[in-house]
């Protein structure tokens, strides 16, 4: 029993990691109605920016602080500069225009990071205690270790998720932005500023996007893989649905134990490596049952 808790347990911890990354996905689209291929690279980017200027302002009194502030004003100026230069040109044009644009989009962060920063692994340490904790040992003989690292990742996803749900459902600029997600000439027709708006959802984005690479970061080293960590928040998003916010936690959640439970249960039958194509085969289900997800909305054609 209590290995069972250990694998689930850690099957949760893996998910929120991966619903880090799905946020930023469902912010972009949620408010704008454009898949972000670029955020796998903005969670790099966001990541090699702050473990650069920590290494920069090593002999001040606070490296992790300042450089976290700097690192949140680039973010900011990015959203900015993709906003000014790449989105504004292409208002009103078809949605896969957009993704191409966000597709470009990573691309350049993917060059840029490695030729400002650039390409070698670093290591993150930000304060977050890596030693394993042992719970429950009154409840389960031995009790269930658990990694406090992944502790401090579910309790920071899980604070994300409250903060913006409560800004997208209850602040005036949250509610300008499904607007302006539904359809983009009649929100600015309305006296929505869709500039502005955007502006405000992929500075927003960034910092999802700054807080999944901290804790990846942090875990896995910072380096030019960690992109990638963003493919497996794709199954995540198709689980959950691409316009929500719960969505996200949940699919996470589901997918990360549902291929821990796999590899450790089913992985010694079948030669192992489940872990690495389950969550594709349960996404590609999902298409074939139910392809708005769990929370998405279903779309009715009338005919």
């Amino acid at each position: 029993m209590g290995f069972f808790l250990e694998v689930v347990l850690g099957g949760l911890m893996a998910g929120v990691l991966y619903s880090l990354v799905a946020l930023g996905f469902v912010l972009i689209f949620k408010a704008s109605g454009v898949f972000n291929f670029a955020q796998g690279a903005m969670v790099l980017f966001a990541a090699l920016t702050l473990v650069r200027l920590m290494e920069f302002l090593s002999q001040t009194f606070s490296p992790f602080l300042i450089a976290l502030v700097l690192t949140i004003a680039v973010m900011v100026a990015l959203a900015w500069v993709i906003e000014r230069l790449v989105l504004r040109p292409l208002v009103n044009q078809p949605g896969i225009s957009l993704f191409m644009a966000t597709l470009g989009i990573s691309y350049v962060l993917d060059g840029f990071g490695q030729a400002v920063w650039g390409s070698d692994v670093y290591a993150l340490d930000v304060g977050i205690p890596k030693r394993p904790l042992m719970l429950f040992e009154s409840l389960v003989p031995g009790g269930v270790l658990v990694s406090s690292e992944d502790l401090v990742a579910a309790l920071i996803a899980g604070l994300l998720v409250a903060v913006l749900g409560l800004f997208f459902q209850k602040t005036r600029i949250g509610r300008a932005l499904r607007a302006v997600a539904d359809d983009h000439q009649a929100a600015q027709s309305v006296g929505i500023p869709l500039n502005y708006i955007w502006v405000i959802v992929w500075a927003v984005a960034g910092l999802v996007a700054l807080v999944a690479g901290i804790v990846w970061g942090s875990k896995l080293g910072v380096q030019f893989s960690l992109g990638l960590v963003a493919l497996k928040a794709l199954p995540v998003l198709i689980l959950g649905g691409f316009e929500s916010i719960v969505g996200a936690v949940v699919g996470g959640l589901i997918i990360g134990v549902g291929e821990k439970l796999s590899e450790v249960y089913l992985g010694p039958h079948v030669g192992g490596g489940i872990e690495n194509w389950f969550a594709y085969v349960l996404a590609l289900l999902f298409l074939l049952i139910r392809p708005e997800g769990l929370f998405g909305e279903r779309h009715i054609d009338r005919v």
